[in-house]
């Protein structure tokens, strides 16, 4: 591939990776700005249900000509939609319950972290020096925000479980993002994602049963309706097609790199539409995550 060729699609990779994060960034604020209307399985139930319905049009064709690979690929498929459509989004509502939309974005951007460490253990990938201090330099950020400043707390662990739940769902989606990069070769990007919607679909329906004994059941009105259709159109099929081409075309690491942006795009919407306040803690958590992050990705060019 010759370097211009290279050039550009390094440049394409990282705009739809940016794209891709800039539509997740309101999925935070939706998280917890409907904590108190409708449950996180439900809401990540009728969320998929748009999905599949709105990219069933698009993709069925490519999936029934490819119904020989899927097939022959199915439990690849299956722990894909496991870990990126059934359990990470359900977690990050649940998360959107006890904790804040700075916070629940905060944390999210810890995952390209995590992401080192797991092309580290899998596929052997250089740890360097530099990458173990942005690990430390993150990790400092996470403490510092998760206890508000407060470092004595972690003797007696007080902090939201939200937190803890939104670290959880980063990990999660480290794993997705590294498993990404073992997908078919013969796989489509448009058949990868319809059959993991489904797929993930089919796995939270137990769940979604079971919520409804033992939930209060949602009043639909116009802010939910709206919602879900967001999460379902955008933050759904949108910016999962866009994050898995920014993915195939730079790799996990450095689309990792730019999602770091994520909490200036939900920061904004959190103090915008929630009235969250954005304090001194946060400042200082961004000062140590995002310098972590960037370091730990640093490459040096080869001459």
């Amino acid at each position: 591939m010759s370097r211009k060729l290279q050039n550009k699609q390094l440049m394409t990779g990282y705009i739809f990776a940016i794209g891709a994060t800039a539509i997740w960034s309101a999925n935070f604020i939706i998280a917890r700005g409907l904590s108190d209307s409708i449950s996180p399985i439900t809401l990540a139930f009728w969320r998929w249900i748009v999905a599949v319905l709105v990219f069933l049009p698009f993709a069925l064709k490519k999936l029934i000509l490819e119904w020989s690979i899927v097939k022959k690929h199915i439990p690849y498929l299956i722990l894909t939609a496991f870990l990126g459509i059934t359990t990470f989004n359900t977690l990050v509502y649940f998360a959107g319950h006890t904790t804040t939309a700075i916070n629940l974005s905060l944390i999210s951007i810890t995952f390209p972290i995590f992401i080192i460490i797991l092309s580290r253990l899998f596929f052997k990938d250089l740890f360097t020096l530099n990458k173990a201090i942005g690990i430390i330099l993150v990790a400092a950020g996470v403490v510092s925000l998760i206890t508000k400043g407060d470092f004595s707390k972690l003797l007696n662990l007080s902090f939201a479980i939200g937190d803890l739940w939104m670290l959880i769902a980063s990990i999660i989606f480290a794993f997705y993002s590294i498993i990404l990069r073992r997908k078919p070769e013969e796989l489509s990007i448009w058949t990868l994602q319809l059959s993991t919607f489904i797929l993930g679909l089919i796995m939270l329906f137990p769940f979604f049963i079971l919520d409804t004994q033992i939930s209060t059941p949602p009043v639909f009105e116009i802010k939910i309706i709206l919602a879900i259709f967001y999460v379902g159109i955008f933050a759904s099929l949108s910016a999962f097609v866009l994050w898995n081409k920014a993915v195939a075309a730079v790799g996990p690491s450095k689309a990792g790199m730019v999602y770091y942006t994520l909490p200036l795009f939900s920061g904004f919407l959190a103090w915008y539409f929630l009235g969250e306040e954005i304090s001194i803690v946060h400042f200082y958590s961004m000062l140590l995550i995002v310098p972590g992050i960037l370091l730990a990705n640093y490459e040096p060019e080869k001459v």
